[in-house]
C-alpha cells in the first residue's frame, strides 16, 4: 500500500478496498501485482479517496486485496 515509482506500464491490477457495510460498494485503485499504488499518478480526488480508505481500514472498509482490474 505504499507509493511506487511508475513504470509507464498500464496496470492490470487494483487495490480494492471492500466496503464493510454496503455490499457492492468499495474502493478500488490501479496498482502493481504487490499492491503498490503510483499516489502521484491518481487524480486529487481519487488521492483522497486512496488516503481515507487508507485510513478506515478496520472501521469502514476491509483490508484491501489485490485482484486482475476488471477493465483488463
Amino acid at each position: 500500500m505504499n507509493a511506487s515509482i511508475s513504470t509507464g506500464q498500464p496496470s492490470h491490477y487494483e487495490l480494492r478496498f471492500r466496503s464493510l457495510f454496503d455490499e457492492g460498494r468499495a474502493y478500488a485503485f490501479p496498482c502493481d501485482a504487490e499492491g503498490h499504488v503510483d499516489m502521484d499518478a491518481l487524480s486529487e480526488r481519487a488521492l483522497e479517496n486512496y488516503l481515507y480508505a487508507r485510513t478506515v481500514i478496520g472501521r469502514e472498509v476491509a483490508m484491501p486485496a489485490v485482484q486482475l482490474s476488471a477493465l483488463h
